[in-house]
């Protein structure tokens, strides 16, 4: 956790991947190569068949590592060859995990030096054995909060770690941002309930929606950009063409 609390000193650029997507290699290389990237923590997507808070590109991203054969063994057969000074965490279905075994799970994840854990689709109330592991292991449970489910920020907020995902759009990744008083409002609560701090995710597209985002949050998550950049680059230039959306 400690990586995580460094990576957000001067305001943190998080950065989303679809492990395995378009290939294993290119995954590995990209991972190794994080030191000299804008990114300052990266958000791994262990792809999964049916990613619900996915949009299309990210969907499709993962669905296409399913194909290919990609699966949560893969992720950290890919994580035992990495070596970073950074923060990376993984986003990952519950599914994947209790198929996994939990206890497995959150071992390997300290085992390949996983500092973070977003699981979108276990709510609150089931969280607990999960939260106690992360915790066993030194593994932040990071909470998603989004404007309709602010009313239950505080009960979120008191099992949680490493950064409060802030989610700026309704729906699915790559949708439309929230209107930006509403959501500043939503930034701005949140930092008077927790010490944590707060990262903006979900419909952020563009160079400008990073800078204005940083205005008002602690970080700043990009997601669909990165999975649509991975298609088309590799080495040297997937990472000169992040670092220019985050100049």
């Amino acid at each position: 956790m400690d990586k995580i609390k460094k990576a957000f000193e001067n305001g943190a650029n998080i950065g989303y991947i679809v492990a395995g997507y378009p290939n294993v290699e290119h995954t590995k290389n990209f991972l190794n190569s994080l030191d000299k990237c804008a990114l300052d923590i990266v958000e791994i997507g262990i792809p999964y068949s049916d990613p619900l808070a996915d949009g299309p590109v990210v969907f499709n991203a993962s669905f296409q590592a399913v194909q290919n054969g990609v699966n949560t063994d893969t992720v950290f057969e890919i994580l035992s060859e990495v070596e970073t000074k950074k923060p990376l965490i993984f986003l990952v279905y519950f599914n994947l995990i209790f198929a996994y075994g939990m206890k497995k799970f959150i071992k390997k994840c300290a085992e390949t030096g996983i500092s973070g854990l977003i699981i979108p689709d276990l709510p609150f109330e089931e969280n607990e054995e999960i939260f106690k592991l992360c915790e066993k292991e030194k593994i932040a449970l990071i909470p998603l909060i989004s404007i309709t489910s602010e009313h239950r920020a505080k009960k979120v907020l008191s099992r949680a770690g490493g950064f409060i995902y802030a989610i700026s759009a309704i729906g699915v990744t790559g949708t439309k941002l929230t209107p930006m008083e509403r959501l500043k409002n939503m930034l701005s609560d949140l930092k008077k309930m927790s010490d944590l701090p707060v990262a903006v995710g979900f419909g952020i597209r563009t160079n400008e929606d990073i800078r204005n985002m940083r205005k008002y949050a602690d970080g700043v998550i990009l997601g669909t950009s990165i999975v649509k950049l991975s298609e088309e680059f590799e080495g040297k230039e997937f990472l000169q063409k992040i670092n220019e959306l985050f100049k």
